[in-house]
């Protein structure tokens, strides 16, 4: 391995960067963008419960805020209850634009990541070309041999780019489908939750 990134040349440097980067973000991903994290079950029915209870107080609402990136939309909700439908509605859209925000987090490097890795690959390969075809300019074409090994080496570059970029684009993809599918949820939850605050809906 070693010898294939040494092989490869300078430009081996910010591929692997550029995977080590892509790494980190998709496990930090994988991490945050848990559904039971995103999206608790029993949120809606305990805030129901508690509004039953006469319990929803602004200490409630704080650790709903807390508890979760939907608690922070609904909890936006809940502070403006008693300002009607229109305007829990405004304020949740606004707070859910933000969590959205957050959930799109460091996707937009993993993007760049899958777009630029095949580049740095192919520079990475020419300028190993060019130098395989300086050094026959200098000394001649004697040994063939020497020719297809050094494209051989040139084109180390060009794999690894590509291994890099393949993975990142794949895993671009699946979050931004996540991402798209928690949010639609999340919609669909604080509207219910506004439907039963505001009287229009009685079960949970």
């Amino acid at each position: 391995m070693l010898e294939l990134i040494k092989n490869g040349g300078w430009m081996m440097i910010p591929i692997i960067l550029c995977s080590i980067a892509a790494m980190a973000i998709i496990g930090e991903r994988f991490w945050y963008l848990q559904g039971k994290r995103i999206i608790p079950d029993d949120l809606v029915p305990r805030i129901w419960l508690l509004h039953r209870d006469r319990k929803l107080d602004e200490q409630a609402i704080r650790a709903i805020r807390q508890g979760s990136p939907l608690g922070r939309i609904l909890a936006a909700g809940l502070l403006n209850r008693k300002h009607g439908r229109e305007m829990m509605k405004t304020s949740v859209e606004e707070v859910g634009r933000h969590v959205a925000h957050d959930l799109e987090r460091y996707l937009n490097a993993l993007g760049s990541i899958a777009s630029i890795t095949p580049l740095l690959g192919l520079l990475g390969t020419v300028d190993g070309i060019i130098r395989v075809f300086s050094d026959i300019a200098v000394g001649g074409m004697a040994d063939p041999s020497v020719l297809s090994a050094g494209i051989s080496e040139a084109l180390i570059c060009t794999a690894a780019g590509l291994t890099v970029a393949i993975p990142s684009l794949f895993f671009h993809r699946y979050f931004e489908r996540l991402v798209d599918d928690l949010v639609i949820r999340m919609e669909q939850e604080a509207l219910r939750l506004i439907d039963i605050m505001q009287g229009d809906r009685e079960d949970i």
